[in-house]
Formats: C-alpha cells, sequence, structure tokens
C-alpha cells in the first residue's frame, strides 16, 4: 500500500496550508509553556510555595496540638461552669511561688 491510497485527502492545498499554520501555532505555545516550566525562576517560585505549604500545614497542625494541650491544661484549673478549682489552683502557685524564691535566694557563684 502506498501513502496515497491509505489517506484519501480531499482538502485544498490552502486548506492543507492553513491547518500546517494552526499546527506550528499550536507547536509554539506548547514549547512557550514548555520554556516557562523549565525556567529556573519558575522552579525556585514551585519550590518555594511548595516549603511555605509545607510549612503553613506543619504549624496549622502545630497549632491545633497546642490549642489541645492548653484546653486540657485549663480543664484542670477550671470548672465546666468557668469558675476556678482553687483546690489545685493554690497548690501550684505555691510550688511556683516556692521555686521562685529558691532560685533568687540561692548564691550563685561569680565567673573569673
Amino acid at each position: 500500500m502506498s501513502d496515497t491510497s491509505r489517506t484519501s485527502d480531499t482538502r485544498t492545498p490552502a486548506q492543507i496550508e492553513a491547518d500546517i499554520k494552526r499546527r506550528r501555532e499550536v507547536l509554539a505555545e506548547t514549547l512557550d509553556e514548555i520554556g516557562v516550566r523549565v525556567h529556573p525562576k519558575t522552579i525556585v517560585g514551585d519550590a518555594k510555595a511548595k516549603a511555605v505549604s509545607h510549612i503553613d500545614h506543619t504549624l496549622g497542625r502545630a497549632y491545633v496540638g497546642v490549642n489541645r494541650v492548653v484546653g486540657d491544661v485549663r480543664g484542670q484549673f477550671v470548672t465546666e461552669e468557668g469558675a476556678p478549682r482553687l483546690e489545685r489552683i493554690v497548690p501550684v502557685a505555691l510550688l511556683a511561688v516556692g521555686l521562685v524564691g529558691l532560685l533568687t535566694l540561692t548564691p550563685r557563684r561569680r565567673r573569673r
């Protein structure tokens, strides 16, 4: 079989030329897009955006975790109604005052 028997092209030369011109334009657009994608600035920008997204995601998870811990600690010192639990607050406050007093009263060695 020859090429002419497989394709029965009934287009005019002007139609073929227009098709070639259209395909060249599409190819030029594709090459331009590839050029933009592989440009070093684009690659660096994409890497930065990915890093920022990862950091934002990590910070969001950390915020949720810290918020949960703070809520748990708050629950230890405040009742459901929002009233302070003095039986838990007073011992912790006394312990904190004692530690601060101990740290301020102990003599520190001076370096020579």
